[in-house]
């Protein structure tokens, strides 16, 4: 089973206030999601590739434009479908863009075979009006079914009742990991641990399997399908570990499947993923490989490329923002404009990060002052009514604005538009082996812990999404945080 990479994080109360509620087992067919997913989807695709490739040649003077128009749009909704996007597992799921680029990029090269068959279809005509609609239009049907099916899960709809079966510690870590997310379909209703210890979980044990490879192997799959069907639950998820492994794991996924339930084996590795995992069979034995993190190529170079023309773009655009933000801090309070402190960067490169000076001009020599009432629970400083701060810079903060001058540094190179955030020397002193990683890539401007709540976060919270990150990067990983940035700079939260 694979985590996705960038996704908000709630309390663990949600899930499980949830997982409380029993809720009725949802047909298999669509997964408790609501049936207009589909037409809206089909819909969508199908208005979109016809009024744009309609209105792109009618402006260029094709005779024939409703026919090609239509059949522009049946040839992307035939290219959607093959590619599985209107399964119902597949419905309001995050996909961060990267498979609808692939779609039309198919589309293209369908279109081209057709133009080359008939020596007269207007295929660039098409591209256009397929780059200029369908993909914007597709994209933002996904992400309004992507937030209705959240929300759903949030309450308790929407999801698959899932029994788990494993040794009493990975109990423990899978189930408390499924309750502190909810990006995921599925709600935990009963656990069958293996052998006598008792995992410490909200869902009820429902039946125990012996430690040891039982004699006949009903011994296992009694109490396991005793329990599915009692609880008439949706799939049964399996945790590897020793005692549940080979033989005896091949014949419970029988048993189960005989049932006809789906059984999913857990690996132990987690924050990994599914683009990074491929699945290999050698010799009767099932491989799980596991691609390392993107380090170079030329997806990076890409990276850096965007990283310094976007900050330029930004740099220009904004120029009138950074006039009046300049002129409202020098008014609201004596001190400098900037504000300039020693961050570290990649590789654990030390570099002078700017920021438009919100607080006091005296702030850290106060913070020793502070230190009792640090409100962060690892190595962060933060206070939700900090004093130091000034009035332009509590309005500065809640809209990121103090954040605008960190473009120089993206200019620079010194960071990246999107990353970890940027640490400081004394935090990074403090650095476990685990947390040292954060420094394998550009701290960014923005990143997983600016859209996923920020400052409300806590430190562990803090540190799983900036490995996440690191672990799981990729240029529509960055896309998707910097689509989202824009919400989370307008909303607010955890901003102070």
């Amino acid at each position: 089973m694979t985590v996705q990479g960038d996704v908000p994080y709630v309390p663990l109360s949600g899930r499980r206030q949830a997982q409380d509620r029993q809720p009725p087992r949802t047909g298999p067919r669509r997964d408790g999601k609501p049936v207009w997913y589909l037409p809206a989807a089909l819909g969508v695709d199908v208005v979109g590739a016809v009024v744009s490739a309609y209105t792109v040649f009618r402006l260029a003077g094709e005779a024939h434009a409703g026919w090609y128009a239509v059949a522009a749009a049946a040839a992307w909704v035939v290219v959607r479908a093959s590619r599985t996007r209107y399964a119902w597992r597949n419905l309001g799921e995050r996909d961060n863009g990267s498979p609808l680029l692939r779609d039309w990029l198919i589309l293209m090269a369908v279109l081209a075979v057709m133009r080359a068959a008939t020596g007269e279809f207007p295929a660039f005509h098409l591209v256009l009006a397929g780059l200029v609609v369908c993909l914007p239009l597709a994209a933002a049907c996904q992400g309004l079914t992507h937030r209705h099916l959240l929300a759903r899960r949030r309450s308790g709809r929407g999801v698959r009742r899932a029994l788990v079966i494993g040794e009493a510690a990975a109990l423990d870590g899978l189930v408390n990991h499924l309750a502190r997310r909810i990006d995921h379909a599925f709600v935990v209703v009963g656990v069958c641990p293996v052998g006598d210890d008792d995992p410490h979980l909200v869902a009820p044990i429902t039946g125990r399997l012996d430690r040891h490879t039982p004699a006949q192997p009903s011994d296992d799959s009694s109490p396991v399908l005793a329990a599915a069907r009692r609880l008439q639950v949706d799939l049964v998820f399996v945790v590897s570990g020793p005692s549940m492994a080979a033989e005896r794991l091949r014949r419970l996924s029988w048993a189960v499947h005989e049932d006809g339930r789906p059984l999913v084996v857990v690996p132990g590795m987690t924050e990994v993923a599914q683009r990074r995992v491929n699945v290999s069979s050698l010799a009767g034995l099932t491989m799980l490989h596991v691609a390392p993190p993107v380090r170079r190529g030329a997806a990076l170079l890409l990276k850096a490329v965007t990283d310094r023309v976007g900050a330029a773009v930004l740099l220009v655009l904004l120029a009138p923002v950074f006039v009046a933000v300049a002129i409202a801090v020098r008014l609201d309070s004596p001190g400098t404009i900037l504000h300039r402190q020693i961050r570290v960067g990649r590789g654990g490169r030390h570099f002078s990060l700017a920021k438009f000076r919100t607080m006091v001009a005296n702030a850290e020599q106060l913070r020793c002052e502070l230190a009792g009432t640090n409100e962060q629970d690892g190595l962060m400083f933060k206070i939700r009514r900090d004093p130091r701060i000034t009035r332009t810079g509590r309005v500065l903060r809640r809209f990121s604005l103090d954040e605008l001058p960190q473009l120089f540094n993206v200019l620079l190179g010194h960071m990246s538009l999107v990353g970890p955030r940027p640490p400081l020397p004394d935090e990074v002193a403090k650095y476990n082996e685990v947390e040292v990683r954060r420094l394998s890539v550009k701290p960014g401007l923005t990143g997983l812990w600016q859209v996923s709540g920020r400052s409300d976060l806590s430190w562990d919270e803090t540190v799983t999404l900036d490995l996440r990150y690191v672990d799981n990067w990729s240029p529509a990983v960055d896309f998707g945080i910097l689509r989202r940035t824009v919400r989370a700079v307008l909303v607010g939260n955890g901003a102070y």
